[in-house]
């Protein structure tokens, strides 16, 4: 009976290593990028013309601000466009400041967002409005031309024959394992 339940056991292990490969093989790559803002000499402080800093930066949903500064005397304020540009700091959106001068916002929703530091160091130009767009699609493969049909062994070996021992070594750790 003990042998039953094991040779059981075993299979839905099975069952589960595959279906992990499956999805690790069909899940696409996501990259976000963390964005220290000025870059990581300047960071969040005067002097700094944060409107060049991000002319040449895409924003793409999901990545991140990485605020550093100096946290007696400037904070993280988000506000609409209106306040950005008059350097509003009395009604914020959301207050990012958490105290230790090392601030992420996550840029999780496509559209403009507008920062700005308030007691009076917005109008000495830190502030910083970013523009946050989709990714763009993953690029789309060639076609293959039909002349080189007597290739395409070839090349399906490069991908099917690995695979093929791949999940024999699985198999085989899997019935060594369990």
């Amino acid at each position: 009976m003990e042998g039953l339940r094991r040779g059981v056991g075993s299979g839905s292990a099975m069952v589960l290593v595959v279906l992990l490969c499956f999805v690790l093989v069909m899940v696409p790559e996501v990259s976000a990028t963390r964005f220290i803002v000025g870059g990581g000499s300047k960071g969040w402080t005067s002097n700094v013309n944060y409107t060049i800093w991000a002319q040449g930066k895409h924003f793409y949903n999901g990545d991140w601000l990485f605020f550093v500064y100096d946290r007696n005397q400037m904070n993280v304020l988000e506000v609409n466009q209106t306040d950005y540009v008059s350097c509003n700091a009395d009604h914020p959106l959301h207050n990012w400041t958490t105290g230790a001068g090392r601030d992420v916002v996550p840029l999780n929703v496509t559209r403009h967002y507008y920062f700005i530091s308030g007691n009076g160091f917005c109008y000495g130009g830190v502030k910083i409005a970013v523009k946050v767009e989709n990714p763009p699609p993953p690029p789309s493969a060639a076609p293959l031309k039909s002349k080189s049909s007597a290739l395409t062994p070839a090349y399906r070996s490069q991908f099917v024959l690995p695979a093929v021992f791949a999940i024999g070594a699985m198999w085989d750790a899997l019935v060594r394992f369990c």
